[in-house]
């Protein structure tokens, strides 16, 4: 069983990559059903400004720390998560276990020339990989009910959403069932990193927690002033949490 911690009123599962992975091969093994959640520094910051993002993260039957900078603030709030599960690296883990093992997958979202894109890419990396099928991220909320069924017309037992928050979790909350698939994922900017329309930072840079910056360099105008705000907020509230953790010197040492 995953032991589950609460950081900031969040419950996050305390599990390694290859842990993570063998949940996820289990649960297509048993014919049960896992939404994954992942988090990181924004998200967390979002959550707390968007209820619904936030009922949406916690209905997720695995919730995890995309982020490096939540492992660290888990560590000084004594919250031990053993290590940061990153939504890509989760994403070509699974790809590369559904191909071995002969599991369906469903890739949805991103534009039309990145999705395909994309799946050029796969299937050079992963030429045996069963493709269960695809569509593009761009659909009005009236159209999620019909793409949630022809996606369970597929078969696929593993779903993996290339679209931005809090879309692809309220997606997963309310439709995640209705698909069908075993495992569903939602992946953020994954399809345009496997597309190269965007670039991943160096291995340095996401170890130092800082592929939050890498990206901003690449579109500053864009994400620039976004992550700077969240990142601020983030740190925040980490400070604020461990005040309220740790007792005043007052009360430590006795009134006077």
């Amino acid at each position: 069983m995953t032991h589950r911690h609460t950081l900031f009123g969040v419950g996050l599962d305390a599990l390694t990559m290859d842990e993570t992975v063998r949940r996820c091969l289990d649960a297509v093994r048993r014919g049960e059903r896992i939404e994954i959640g992942m988090v990181n520094a924004a998200k967390l910051v979002n959550m707390r400004r968007d209820p619904r993002l936030a009922r949406a993260v916690a209905g997720c039957d695995l919730v995890l720390a995309d982020g490096q900078a939540v492992v660290w603030a888990g560590r000084v709030l004594g919250v031990r998560l053993p290590e940061r599960v990153a939504g890509i690296d989760l994403f070509m883990r699974l790809l590369a276990a559904a191909e071995a093992a002969g599991i369906s997958v469903y890739l949805l979202g991103a534009r039309q020339q990145v999705l395909e894109t994309m799946l050029r890419q796969i299937s050079d990396r992963f030429p045996r990989l069963r493709v269960a099928g695809s569509r593009d991220g761009y659909f009005p909320d009236s159209e999620q009910g019909a793409i949630a069924d022809a996606i369970a017309d597929s078969g696929a037992q593993l779903l993996f959403l290339g679209m931005t928050s809090p879309k692809k979790e309220i997606f997963t909350a309310g439709y995640g069932d209705r698909t069908g698939a075993r495992v569903v994922h939602g992946v953020g900017g994954s399809f345009d990193i496997l597309a190269g329309i965007t670039k991943r930072a160096p291995l340095l840079w996401q170890r130092m927690g800082l592929e939050w910056f890498y990206r901003a360099l690449q579109e500053p105008r864009r994400l620039g002033k976004r992550y700077l705000t969240t990142n601020t907020a983030f740190l925040l509230m980490t400070v604020r949490e461990l005040l309220r953790r740790t007792p005043s010197a007052g009360s430590a040492n006795g009134s006077h």
